[in-house]
């Protein structure tokens, strides 16, 4: 197996989150001159009275901040250490497509339960990850 091969989840999830930055940005400045709302009001986004359909794609943006953080951390330490093998690939791909999914879910159905069972199955992955490279590790 290719030793970078961990790490090519790691860069799709980092062009998905530029995706979901370039589709926050379409939506929102729109949304922001449809309703007359001052550039200067965005200093504080959570305070925006934005539609639904517009503050979903928002939110999922700053979850892609959230529970990936840890899965950058883990997936770079395997590779840095060259602990990674197929299992820990299929694992970090498994995480990332559960993301987007959650992504896609979030940001156009928002089907809240779809949705959490869709995070949850992404802890899952991300946690065979971590427990795998700690039982390695330690």
């Amino acid at each position: 197996m290719e030793p970078t091969a961990i790490l090519q989840p790691v860069i799709a999830l980092g062009l998905w989150s530029g995706v979901m930055m370039i589709w926050m940005y379409a939506t929102r400045i729109p949304a922001m001159n449809k309703a007359g709302i001052d550039p200067q009001d965005a200093a504080h986004p959570k305070t925006m009275e934005l539609p639904s359909e517009v503050a979903r794609i928002a939110d999922n943006y700053n979850h892609l901040f959230e529970q990936p953080t840890l899965f950058y951390a883990v997936a770079i330490t395997i590779a840095v250490l060259g602990h990674g093998d197929q299992t820990a690939v299929t694992c970090a791909w498994t995480f990332v497509i559960l993301r987007v999914v959650h992504s896609l879910i979030q940001s156009t159905l928002n089907v809240v339960m779809l949705r959490f069972s869709v995070f949850m199955l992404s802890w899952v992955a991300l946690l065979v990850l971590t427990i795998r490279e700690a039982l390695v590790i330690f």
